[in-house]
């Protein structure tokens, strides 16, 4: 029978859109099991064969969950704001909503027609005011919240109000930005504004000044991830250390259990080590040098305070505060050349640039504390402003990077003592102030030799035992029109929020998204926004008279904000009173299942864990985790293709010719190859750019031979396959089932459009096991145990497969069960419909259609998951093989319950034994139980 995937799927989609088949309840008494994809952005190029790999996976695996009788959450949104849909808007004038909304468009065609069972009712986009609405509460209530480190959780900001009214910082333990230190009577007697002040250092959400990457040809700061080799990766452009005021969160505040509650996670192990290694917890001592002819110290954050005597310098960070106030005027012009260098790096390149050394001196010395020595203060890119204090006790001895930098500059190396002689040598104060290199000091284990000098570190009055984070707080603040509006006025200079029944703060209509004339983000741009605060509502921008009107923060929030909490609001999508309705949150709790890739360690997965914490602490929901097992899937590679053009021409050389020519290797478009060779379309090269119209070629055997390389799947690379051709060609369940097939999840693996005729094949002989010729032929017979045992030897490892996810395995293990039941002609319907339910999973069209061809007026999707009977499995003839001297002679099939006596006394009164015996006694007989049979004679 023609099996016609084209008339099937649309018929399939249709039939699942109009009945909601996929629509999740929340009431049930089913269990729950919550499945999330990471959240798609939705780029104008639409899916290619990579995107949907992680999604296939995890629609299998829900599928799967349903048949088990779970109440299953698969829901699907957009991370709709974004710079590239901005980008875009400036360059052409579009609203980015327009092209938001197309691109969103092009998406949902593309993900419906691959056949995902996601709950379309519950879709949400973080660009819709619906949803930004409470990105936006959010943010109110983690302006108004403090991290109390005696109850270690976040509290609402009025208990910290009251613990300075009764006792002002008396006793207080909090994490903050500055020491503070005052009075309830001083905190009384302050000004409103002055308190406010005060309440900054501690909020949650708070406004500082900060360095951020600042990119001046888009007009806005840019997290980490976007930016590369010091250019954004939007656009190229330059991208510069800055110290803006910025809004930041106060992760900071949740290092420790942030790095805790990893233990409890079922992740990859390396993306687990990314976030330990970024939250970066180390222990030491914070010590303060004292500036010669200054009266500024430097403090400084080390592990290892029992180096001390082997520091001979200092280094601060280009940023330091402390720079322009202890830097010489003789040093003054290299200092600030260097600092105006190093804004050119991001703390990444920073990070990552180990070998290369840089640095300037500042003219000014510090003196160790312990030996009184002089110790020069330089700058340099290595030292990072945002980790400890922003300064270093270089050790060069003991240093790899401290030790490179002393080489370069020629410094003092001293290696530091390591033992008590050389201790009785120097004329140090007492033992207490002794350093140490060795495991040892006087007999002690390192940890208390390390103790020691932490002590006197203490006696001293210089500094003090510490914990420290890598970890810094996260900059909150774009300067960018695409992006959720930050619910803040400013009055008196000084931030305060919305009222919560003024939200969603609209994103305002504006002429142009670029930054203003005066240097504003592009919201100074918008001729309605201003905060009436009288009237609680927004007015005119022209009536801001500060007041009574006052102007709102013209900064938007990041890409990460209505990332962190999506996964919460799918949960209760609808509610406009609150994100998620608390019987909910408490109902699908954790998500069971996330899938995405590993690029978000240190970004998205940690921004939603905080606040995760966050919304935890202050009571909305009650799980301490969002994500409970992730799965990072691998990548789909492509085959790209690669013509050679010859230095300063428009000639381009064949491939196998290219080395007798200086060329260039450019990137081709693997569209213009003929078929599936490695043969470029030398015509359609030409049609295909304006700059290729006069390309000449020089072929070899007639042929312009591309070159071919695997590399990741790109646009820019021109090695996309498009989803939607290969389901129009193979059908959306022969390109699920492919790529699972590939390989393993959690691998990348090449793409190669012709093996998905292997697949298709399989698809077609499933189809037809349930046809006589054309006509649908089933058999209401009893199935043989050898039916039986195919369709259990499968159940058993598909069940196994599906729960370790080793879909790819499952996909073989489908084509061997099919191949054995077409070879003993099975289409007994107790063999083919289970067969049905186990590969509905993975290929859901073809089995909604045989399932309905069976006579069931229901779907598929919800039927009971065919239980596995091991009875079946159990073999009542064994075949052994029989070997006489070492070499097999002949087989014999026994039946599977003879003891190894009883196989012993057949196979020796076999005939063709007994012709080998010659009337001989055997010496040795070996019987392995249903595996072999050994004679020695």
């Amino acid at each position: 029978m023609f099996y016609d995937h084209q008339q099937i799927e649309k018929k399939w989609q249709k039939y699942w859109e109009e009945n909601q088949t996929y629509k999740t309840s929340n009431n049930t008494d089913k269990p729950k099991f919550y499945v999330l994809d990471m959240f798609p952005y939705p780029s104008g190029a639409g899916l290619h064969v990579g995107h949907p790999l992680g999604y296939i996976a995890s629609d299998i695996y829900a599928r799967y969950k349903r048949h088990q009788g779970f109440n299953v959450l698969h829901p699907v949104g957009y991370d709709s704001f974004g710079l590239p849909a901005e980008q875009y808007a400036i360059q052409t004038g579009q609203h980015p909503a327009i092209t938001t909304e197309q691109n969103i468009n092009r998406y949902e065609e593309q993900l419906k027609k691959i056949g995902f069972s996601f709950d379309w009712s519950r879709e949400v986009r973080t660009s819709d005011a619906s949803y930004y609405k409470w990105t936006q509460w959010i943010f109110i209530q983690l302006y108004h919240s403090w991290y109390n480190k005696n109850t270690d959780k976040a509290e609402p900001i009025e208990t910290l109000i009251r613990h300075f009214e009764e006792k002002g910082t008396e006793g207080l333990h909090a994490n903050q930005s500055d020491e503070l230190t005052f009075t309830a009577e001083e905190w009384a007697n302050a000004s409103g504004l002055d308190k406010e002040d005060i309440l900054l250092n501690y909020r949650l959400a708070y406004r500082a000044e900060t360095t951020v990457n600042w990119c001046p040809a888009l007009g806005t700061v840019l997290a980490n991830d976007e930016v590369k080799d010091g250019k954004s990766e939007r656009g190229g452009f330059p991208v510069f250390q800055k110290k803006m005021m910025q809004w930041s969160m106060r992760i900071s505040a949740y290092s420790e259990r942030l790095l805790q509650g990893l233990t409890a996670l079922d992740w990859p192990q390396p993306l687990k080590d990314a976030q330990e290694y970024w939250i970066g917890k180390s222990q030491g001592a914070q010590v303060q040098f004292q500036i010669e002819q200054h009266d500024e110290t430097v403090e400084v954050f080390t592990t290892r305070p029992d180096t001390i005597f082997g520091a001979t310098f200092i280094v601060l960070a280009p940023e330091n505060p402390l720079v322009e106030t202890i830097t010489t005027q003789a040093q003054k012009v290299e200092v600030d050349t260097y600092i105006e260098e190093t804004s050119k790096k991001t703390e990444r390149d920073r990070m990552s640039d180990v070998k290369n050394v840089s640095g300037a001196f500042t003219g000014s010395y510090a003196i160790n504390p312990f030996s009184g020595e002089k110790m020069p203060v330089y700058i340099s890119d290595y030292v990072l402003m945002g980790y400890g204090t922003g300064a270093v006790m270089a050790v060069p001895a003991h240093d790899e990077r401290d030790h490179r930098f002393a080489k370069k500059f020629n410094l003092e190396i001293k290696k530091v003592v390591e033992t008590e002689e050389d201790v009785q040598e120097k004329s140090f104060d007492s033992k207490d102030s002794v350093c140490v290199n060795s495991d040892f000091l006087n007999g002690l284990p390192y940890n208390d030799a390390k103790s020691l000098i932490i002590s006197a570190i203490e006696k001293k009055g210089i500094g003090h035992g510490t914990t420290n984070y890598r970890q810094r707080d996260a900059i909150f603040s774009r300067q960018r029109y695409w992006g959720e509006p930050v619910p803040i006025y400013y009055k008196d200079g000084m931030p305060y929020t919305l009222p919560t029944s003024a939200l969603p703060l609209e994103l305002p209509e504006v002429e142009k998204y670029l930054p203003t004339e005066d240097g504003d983000p592009p919201l100074g741009n918008a001729k309605t926004f201003a905060w009436d605060e009288v009237n609680q509502k927004v007015v005119a921008t022209d009536l801001i008279d500060d007041k009574t009107i006052f102007p709102l923060e013209l900064s938007t929030m990041p890409g990460w904000a209505g990332s962190s909490w999506y996964f919460l609001r799918y949960m209760d999508p609808q509610n406009d009173e609150e994100f998620s309705a608390k019987d909910l949150s408490d109902y699908w709790g954790q998500v069971d299942l996330y899938i995405g890739g590993s690029e978000h360690a240190t970004g998205h997965l940690l921004y939603s864990r905080f606040w995760n914490m966050f919304l935890k602490d202050r009571g909305w929901i009650n799980h301490d985790e969002p994500f409970q097992k992730l799965i990072n899937q691998g990548m789909i590679l492509g085959m790209s293709a690669f013509v050679y053009r010859i230095d300063g021409t428009h000639k381009y050389v064949s491939k196998n010719l290219a080395s007798e020519y200086q060329t260039q290797q450019i990137h081709v478009d693997v569209s213009l190859l003929k078929g599936a060779s490695d043969e470029l379309d030398t015509d359609a090269f030409k049609a295909w750019r304006p700059d290729y119209a006069d390309a000449e070629f020089i072929l070899e055997d007639g042929k312009y031979i591309t070159d071919r390389e695997v590399e990741k799947m790109s646009k820019s690379k021109y090695n996309v396959v498009n989803p939607d051709d290969i389901c129009d060609e193979y059908g959306a369940d022969g390109l699920r089932l492919y790529e699972m097939f590939l390989g393993p999840l959690e691998q990348s693996k090449p793409w190669n459009t012709q093996g998905l005729s292997g697949v298709y094949g399989f698809l077609k002989k499933f189809w037809n096991l349930y046809f006589n010729g054309d006509v649908f032929e089933v058999s209401d017979e009893e199935p043989t145990k050898a039916e039986y045992k195919v369709l259990h030897t499968l159940i058993k490892k598909v069940v196994y497969d599906i729960e370790n996810f080793s879909f790819n395995t499952s996909v073989s293990s489908f084509m061997i069960a099919v191949n054995e039941l077409q070879k003993i002609k099975c289409n007994k319907r107790n063999i083919l419909e289970p067969l049905a339910v186990i590969i509905s999973p993975y290929a859901p069209h073809i089995c909604e259609e045989l399932w309905s061809l069976l006579g069931h007026t229901t779907s598929i999707e919800f039927e009971k998951f065919p239980v596995l009977n091991e009875d079946y499995l159990i073999e009542d003839e064994i075949e052994y093989p029989v070997s006489v001297n070492g070499k097999m002679k002949f087989k014999i099939s026994l039946s599977a319950q003879l003891s190894a006596k009883e196989v012993e006394d057949l196979v020796i009164s076999n005939e063709k034994m007994q012709q080998i015996l010659e009337g001989k006694t055997p010496k040795k007989i070996i019987v392995v139980p249903h595996r072999i049979v050994n004679i020695v004679i």
